[in-house]
């Protein structure tokens, strides 16, 4: 198996997808900080568009953990 080919399996596989998880849940964070800097310079603009992209990191970690659980109920060990 080709390195190329187990990275592109790495993506489906519980470590990537926990891998995702932290990275999207790590953008959370700079998200926050332009919503309390939003906040502090009462810029609603920028405050609707952290709140956007708020609503994008949720949604990408609960497709993740859709994810998550669909490859746990593919695992025999799991079942």
């Amino acid at each position: 198996m080709s390195a190329l080919t187990k990275a592109k399996g790495f993506k489906k596989s519980r470590s990537g997808t926990y891998l995702s998880m932290a990275a999207t849940a790590f953008g959370a964070l700079g998200v926050a900080k332009r919503v309390k800097k939003a906040r502090h310079e009462k810029d609603t603009l920028v405050l609707i568009d952290a709140t956007v992209s708020a609503v994008a990191i949720v949604t990408g970690l609960a497709i993740l953990y859709r994810e998550l659980k669909r490859l746990g109920d593919d695992d025999v060990l799991l079942g």
